[in-house]
């Protein structure tokens, strides 16, 4: 697992889990402001700044790890 910085080419989504750097958890990103970002943490809606937020990149073996299948009838 790997922490990027957010950039105008690699911001995140809502819904999208990321690193907040100030408490060292993981947090849901509400929405994406451009300069500033809303999060939910620990139940609470946080806004602040785009610096003290990194994006959380897994690889292709962690990846495979965390996948579901949610269908059992055809595997997929």
């Amino acid at each position: 697992m790997e922490f990027q910085d957010i950039t105008e080419n690699h911001f995140p989504h809502p819904g999208e889990y990321i690193l907040y750097v100030p408490s060292n958890s993981i947090v849901l990103c509400g929405a994406f402001l451009g300069d500033r970002i809303k999060v939910l943490h620990n139940g609470r809606v946080v806004e602040d700044q785009v610096e003290n937020f990194k994006k959380i990149k897994l690889n292709e073996v962690e990846k495979k790890e965390k996948f579901v299948s949610r269908c059992k009838a055809c595997g997929s």
